[in-house]
């Protein structure tokens, strides 16, 4: 197995957890398959670091909709990195960035790129489309 071929395998590894929707999993696959030394870099402001930062985020997700589901639509593995274009879906019931529940259904797309060090991912970019997701949830006009 070449090294894209294991750092492609770990990333889906980790997208299966966070479809469990069970935080505790979620927050141990980060353990095991992030290192301690992370760098996170994504547009949720989140006042900490590293792996901290990345369980906090699934936190506050599945708090706001604990149906979400990740739908990787497409993945490119290229030695250390590993880029993955998603499609993210759920039910808004409960507080997300000062929101009430709204009981809204949204769909909207993320890509990620991780870097590998040692089989675990050292670093993590992300774009999510926030303006599309704030607009189904009624918080941008539309």
């Amino acid at each position: 197995m070449t090294q894209s071929d294991s750092n492609r395998a770990t990333f889906q590894r980790f997208h299966e957890v966070v479809n469990g929707g069970d935080a505790e999993l979620i927050a141990k696959a980060i353990d095991n398959l992030v290192r301690p030394d992370v760098l996170f870099h994504a547009p949720v402001p989140m006042g900490t670091t590293g792996p901290q930062a990345m369980k906090q985020v699934w936190e506050v997700l599945l708090r706001a909709f604990p149906d979400i589901r990740v739908t990787v639509e497409d993945v490119i593995a290229e030695g250390d990195k590993v880029v993955s274009r998603n499609t993210v879906t759920g039910t808004h019931l409960g507080e997300f960035r000062g929101m009430e529940p709204t009981g809204r259904s949204v769909t909207y797309g993320e890509i990620f790129i991780a870097r590998f060090e040692d089989g675990r991912i050292a670093e993590l970019w992300g774009v999510v489309d926030v303006f599309s997701q704030l607009k189904q949830l009624g918080a941008i006009p539309a």
